[in-house]
């Protein structure tokens, strides 16, 4: 099978931060897990935390879910505490990655945001502040 879909990974400070573009199959989703486990091995020690872009996102193939389900489970059990996802309001997105990604747990939270900013401002609220606001230089 071919990686369809792409997506960028980086770090600032102590927030990993994501853009996902197009369709993503297994073969992406598998890749996307390994540099994601990758990136974080410096703040596996301390609470972290996510933020995703993902309005340029065009959903995943059924085999995808799974993948998504173990690492979000691994990334909790190795310090991610917060994840802010930022897209334009949308159901079918909505109801994917609530099949993907819990909402809440004793030691992590996730919210949906339709303006980066206000991701921005929920994470800094928790103690998760970037340098540069990254997601801005996306668009």
């Amino acid at each position: 099978m071919q990686v369809h879909g792409q997506f960028t990974l980086w770090q600032d400070n102590r927030v990993i931060l994501a853009h996902i573009q197009g369709q993503c199959n297994e073969d992406m989703a598998l890749a996307f897990a390994n540099d994601f486990k990758k990136i974080i091995e410096p703040l596996i020690h301390s609470p972290w935390a996510h933020i995703v872009y993902l309005d340029d996102w065009e959903l995943a193939t059924p085999e995808v879910e799974n993948i998504i389900k173990n690492l979000v489970i691994w990334l909790i059990q190795h310090g991610l505490t917060h994840t802010a996802q930022v897209y334009s309001p949308n159901m079918l997105k909505r109801f994917q990655l609530d099949r993907m990604v819990t909402e809440k747990t004793d030691t992590f939270e996730r919210q949906v945001f339709s303006e980066q900013q206000a991701a921005f401002n929920w994470l800094a609220e928790h103690g998760f502040e970037v340098q540069s606001e990254a997601l801005q230089q996306l668009g």
